[in-house]
């Protein structure tokens, strides 16, 4: 995402984010790509997408130890060729899963046919949703993890929603990272290589969601898994392990507070959460010229089965 040179914040978006480092990965036939944009919930698709592989466990210590973020480095200085050879030392006998919050062309993309056989989990959420947990999870980063990148915490964090949508969403154009997100992905939707899914479903039919997940990629647990699955994908399951789903492991130094990533996560109440009739409107005037097509932008906030 594009910053403005009038902000304080880093040029280009946290440099800890470096998409391209994508386009130096061996990808492999079998490859899963969870594609998200932020807060949108990626951490609990990454966790589906890992127990709907292994069969159900709960059996490891760090999801970002499963499920890679193949864009993201842990310490200043780190190579792009760390990355990648973290990626490629994976054990090849075993289907390998990556998190990403870009979308084409900054995570490559290979329809079925094209070259390699790689799968797409795509997931949206009301961008009012995303935004309003988007500034308390920002705002958990550590203090660590910010003077290790050399950035001064209020560059990227406001005491109260109005004054972060207006001082670092709006003035560095970052609603791009949404609708951005879905204007890259939305003609693609219909590949047979990609999945769409919409946040507010999954949370209103949580098992009816991982198995269409499931499907998708071609698993078929047993019915012993599938209770498994279930149990260990479940919001209060996570809640009970969240130190597994932290990136504990991901950077030099601790990178968010405990309970950053594992909110209530509910639809339906952005405005508890800071939200106004005023940001609202603009929000979606900005983001409906980044994406123009009324139908995607119709199902981004709503969900449901996809326009034809």
């Amino acid at each position: 995402m594009e910053v403005s040179v009038e902000s304080d914040a880093p040029p280009g978006g946290p440099p800890w984010i470096q998409p391209e480092i994508q386009h130096k990965i061996a990808w492999r036939d079998g490859d899963v790509v969870v594609s998200v944009p932020l807060k949108s919930g990626t951490t609990w698709t990454m966790n589906i997408v890992h127990q709907v592989m292994t069969g159900g466990t709960p059996g490891f210590r760090d999801i970002y130890e499963e499920v890679p973020w193949i864009e993201f480095l842990g310490f200043p200085g780190q190579s792009h060729q760390d990355v990648v050879d973290r990626v490629g030392a994976m054990p090849a006998d075993a289907r390998r899963a990556f998190k990403t919050h870009s979308p084409p062309p900054a995570v490559p993309f290979q329809a079925v046919g094209s070259g390699t056989d790689v799968k797409y989990v795509v997931v949206f959420r009301n961008p009012e949703e995303a935004f309003v947990s988007f500034r308390p999870f920002l705002d958990k980063h550590s203090d660590e993890w910010f003077r290790l990148w050399g950035i001064p915490r209020e560059a990227m964090c406001r005491p109260d929603f109005p004054s972060f949508y207006h001082e670092v969403i709006d003035r560095n154009g970052m609603q791009g990272a949404v609708f951005g997100f879905l204007a890259a992905w939305w003609p693609l939707r219909h590949e047979r290589n990609v999945i769409f899914l919409h946040y507010a479903d999954m949370k209103k039919d949580h098992e009816g969601s991982v198995r269409k997940i499931a499907e998708f990629l071609g698993e078929n647990p047993t019915d012993d898994q599938w209770a498994d699955i279930l149990e260990y994908t479940s919001f209060r399951w996570m809640k009970q392990n969240e130190s597994k789903f932290e990136a504990n492991t991901a950077g030099k130094v601790p990178i968010l507070k405990s309970g950053a990533m594992m909110r209530q996560g509910e639809i339906g109440k952005a405005k508890v959460d800071g939200m106004t009739d005023e940001i609202s409107q603009h929000l979606r005037e900005v983001g409906s010229r980044i994406c123009p097509d009324a139908d995607a932008v119709r199902w981004l906030y709503e969900g449901g089965e996809l326009p034809e």
